[in-house]
């Protein structure tokens, strides 16, 4: 049996930001600290964690929703592939991620859920910060 995971996350960067840092490959792995390579367009492929995710959009709306086929590398060959939403909304004065990430296999749900928190949420949030900080502080930062 599979299994649905919701997640909401708020950041402090406005919603087109968060949509580009997922969908842009260079800044996806800047934030995630892994290999990324997305395609930009529905019917494009992706990969991400130097590989140990793969998939392709199946729809992407700018700066607001991107729909996903997903797979683990690790997943048996007969798993069925799995199902990713995110949204994005204004929160604030910042912006939301709303996750729903649909038939995951039971074998990984609960690795992924805490994944998602993991290679994810907490690299993001770490990342902005680093945006938000004056260019000379950042090289400073970089050199300490």
């Amino acid at each position: 049996m599979a299994q649905t995971l919701r997640q909401e996350i708020t950041f402090s960067a406005p919603p087109g930001m968060l949509f580009g840092i997922y969908m842009a490959s260079k800044a996806h792995a800047e934030a995630t600290g892994a290999k990324a390579s997305i395609s930009h367009r529905a019917g494009g492929t992706f990969m991400a964690h130097a590989g140990h995710i793969r998939g392709r959009n199946l729809a992407i709306v700018r700066d607001r929703l991107i729909v996903q086929t997903w797979r683990g590398s690790n997943w048996k060959e007969d798993d069925l592939d799995s199902i990713l939403v995110l949204r994005f909304s204004k929160a604030g004065t910042g912006g939301r991620v709303s996750m729903v990430h649909v038939n995951v296999p039971d074998a990984h749900a609960k690795s992924i859920n805490r994944g998602w928190h993991q290679y994810y949420w907490k690299p993001w949030k770490a990342y902005l910060k680093t945006r938000a900080l004056p260019a000379s502080r950042r090289a400073g930062r970089a050199t300490r």
